[in-house]
């Protein structure tokens, strides 16, 4: 391969890499759009999938892809792989950010699929984590 084809790749790989990010920062915009608006619910979907986005950005920057047929994060291996390997392994990120994800995988959860409903506080909070998780993930 030549040096122009090398580059070619690496460019490739650099806006991929970048589509997580800014679908991170999307997402982080619609979910204080719907916090603004009273849509409690829809802000903690927004959350979770902005810190599910900026987290496959920081794997990917990391050198990491998921395993399997597929080629895609799920959930719970996204979560855990962030967890063990950018936290406990190379201590990339703050152990403050373990249980960000998880805990607004719940929060999400409980927003789609359960009889109740997200309330402001919780929403609030949500908004705050991923507020905080996007600002040490994106540097």
């Amino acid at each position: 391969m030549t040096f122009s084809g090398e580059r070619s790749i690496l460019l490739l790989c650099l806006r991929q890499m970048d589509v997580y990010r800014d679908k991170a920062g999307e997402s982080l915009a619609g979910a204080a759009s719907e916090f603004a608006n009273g849509r409690y619910n829809n802000c903690a979907n927004r959350c979770y999938y902005s810190c599910f986005q900026a987290a496959v950005y920081a794997l990917h920057v990391a050198g990491i892809v998921p395993s399997g047929r597929r080629a895609v994060w799920g959930h719970d291996q996204l979560q855990s792989t962030f967890a063990r390997e950018l936290i406990q392994r190379r201590k990339a990120y703050p152990s403050s950010l373990r249980d960000v994800l998880p805990r607004l995988y719940l929060v999400r959860e409980a927003a789609d699929y359960k009889r109740e409903l997200v309330s402001e506080v919780q929403a609030g909070r949500a908004l705050q984590r991923t507020r905080a998780f996007l600002q040490v993930i994106q540097g």
